[in-house]
């Protein structure tokens, strides 16, 4: 028991850790794989870890004192699929460009189309082509604790586009805006110099493929 104390202590300071590392603190503490796994399942009946997808997990405790934290969200949620980056709704209501609510955290990635529904909420990726999989920043968030990658405010409303529309099929350039006005997106606080290069990307996209 006090085993089981010790590696439920030393996970409480992660902000998530996989069976893996599991494995290795377990050795530290004299204790064999097949405790290790054990301990997992125990854990997870008594809800001390949540499990974020096959092979990693994150303690009840570090997820309680930091569930509110956007930043710890997309740092989750860069972690979750990597690579990718933060976009979409999720980014554009970082940027305060959309009043509706926004239920989950939307991501781009270079792999596969992938959801995950955890007790840590609802992750969202879709996949991109390798020449699209830009513009996007490194955030430093809660003093380098939980940095992200995001969208720049044009790529996020671009690729929101994209995906709405199946990769901007049959969209010509005067069927922009009108798109932006129904998905309610606030475009005029976008800062200048983004709603340039947003015009500049989507038009480019479009008249190129």
């Amino acid at each position: 028991m006090k085993s089981k104390k010790n590696l439920l202590e030393q996970l409480k300071s992660l902000p998530y850790f996989s069976k893996e590392s599991l494995y290795q603190l377990g050795k530290q503490l004299g204790l064999a794989d097949a405790s290790v796994d054990t301990y997992i399942s125990r854990f997870l009946k008594y809800k001390e870890i949540i499990k974020l997808k096959k092979g990693l997990y994150v303690s009840a405790d570090f997820f309680d004192k930091n569930r509110g934290n956007i930043s710890y969200s997309f740092y989750l949620a860069n972690i979750l699929r990597t690579p990718s980056y933060v976009s979409s709704w999720s980014a554009l209501q970082y940027y305060n460009l959309t009043t509706e609510a926004i239920y989950g955290i939307s991501s781009v990635t270079l792999k596969v189309t992938r959801n995950y529904t955890t007790k840590a909420g609802h992750f969202s990726y879709q996949s991109i082509k390798d020449k699209l999989f830009s513009d996007f920043s490194l955030v430093r968030a809660d003093g380098g604790k939980f940095d992200f990658f995001i969208a720049s405010p044009a790529k996020a409303l671009f690729d929101l586009l994209y995906f709405k529309t199946h990769q901007l099929r049959g969209v010509s350039e005067k069927d922009i805006e009108p798109l932006v006005d129904e998905l309610r997106i606030d475009i005029d606080e976008m800062d200048k110099k983004e709603r340039v290069k947003f015009y500049t990307m989507i038009k480019g996209y479009i008249n190129h493929e």
